[in-house]
């Protein structure tokens, strides 16, 4: 028996979070049980009961606005909790066409991906902003080098995961989760395949990106973040490497001038600086070699919290 559980983190979407629940198609070949879970993050409108009334399952409140990540992370795990063997996110805007959710999961039941995710086409779309465009674009960019996988779409919300990617995703960020999924997938050898979805135009104002540059901010800490879990000895090196390089430059002149006069007096400030950034280089070193054990405490945890979740 295969279990779907759709989640939809959603705040303040009384407007349409009835339409995406209707929309959920009530039969799928290959699932024998479909099951809605909306995860209402502290609204304060009718979105509790809108959902109820279009035919959701299951409704986990926060008291208070956690955010996206958060109202995420919990659902995963609440969906886990239910017995879910295939999860599905998406968003309560009304953007996504949920009657493409048989498509999406499709390469989960042939058991040819872990996590498949929706792209969205960008450069085909006519009503995302400018900015939005941009900084999509960037975003993915950085995804793409953080992974090393060729994402197409590193923002989208309408993802689906197997039971085993989900146990194996331990989620910190505190504003969003998109990228960090995939650097988390990446990193833990899960497969993942894009398919090309529909993205309709939103009703009303983004909830998630009311001020860009705050959301590039806060996406490039996650990003920064996570990379740098699972990935601190390269960090640190390449801060060493950089830092005792630059030492180097101001302190060439020193040496020359030293090898040719046995003083360097009149570039005194020269030296100290030198020094200052091949000690400052040589401790980005240890502190590599340092979280690096720490990862390693880090993965068996993970491991730990693998078997707990099941």
């Amino acid at each position: 028996m295969i279990k779907l559980v759709v989640m939809i983190p959603a705040y303040n979407e009384e407007n349409t979070i009835g339409k995406v629940v209707r929309e959920i198609p009530a039969k799928i070949n290959g699932i024998d049980q479909i099951e809605i879970l909306v995860i209402n993050d502290g609204s304060e409108d009718r979105t509790v009961e809108e959902a109820l009334n279009a035919g959701a399952h299951r409704i986990m409140s926060h008291k208070t606005n956690l955010g996206l990540a958060k109202s995420f992370r919990d659902g995963l795990n609440e969906a886990l909790s239910i017995g879910a063997d295939i999860i599905v996110n998406t968003d309560a805007d009304f953007q996504y066409n949920q009657t493409e959710i048989p498509k999406l999961i499709e390469p989960i039941l042939q058991e040819q991906a872990d996590i498949v995710i929706g792209d969205r086409q960008i450069e085909k779309l006519d009503h995302m902003p400018k900015g939005k465009y941009f900084g999509n674009k960037i975003a993915t960019w950085v995804t793409r080098r953080a992974t090393g996988w060729p994402v197409k779409d590193a923002q989208t919300g309408f993802r689906a995961f197997s039971r085993e990617a989900a146990r194996k995703m331990n989620l910190t960020g505190e504003y969003t989760y998109v990228q960090e999924t995939l650097i988390q997938a990446a990193q833990k050898d899960l497969t993942l395949v894009q398919i090309p979805i529909e993205f309709r135009r939103r009703e009303g104002k983004s909830r998630l990106i009311a001020n860009l540059l705050g959301y590039a901010a806060s996406a490039g800490v996650t990003i920064s973040r996570s990379y740098r879990d699972y990935n601190p000895l390269k960090v640190f090196s390449g801060i060493g490497i950089a830092t005792i390089f630059i030492g180097v430059i101001f302190g060439s002149r020193v040496l020359v001038h030293y090898w040719q006069t046995g003083m360097v007096t009149p570039y005194l400030p020269s030296a100290v600086l030198t020094t200052v950034l091949v000690i400052v280089g040589l401790l980005a070193f240890i502190f590599g070699l340092l979280a690096d054990m720490i990862k390693t405490q880090k993965i068996l945890s993970e491991e730990i919290l693998y078997r707990l979740k099941e």
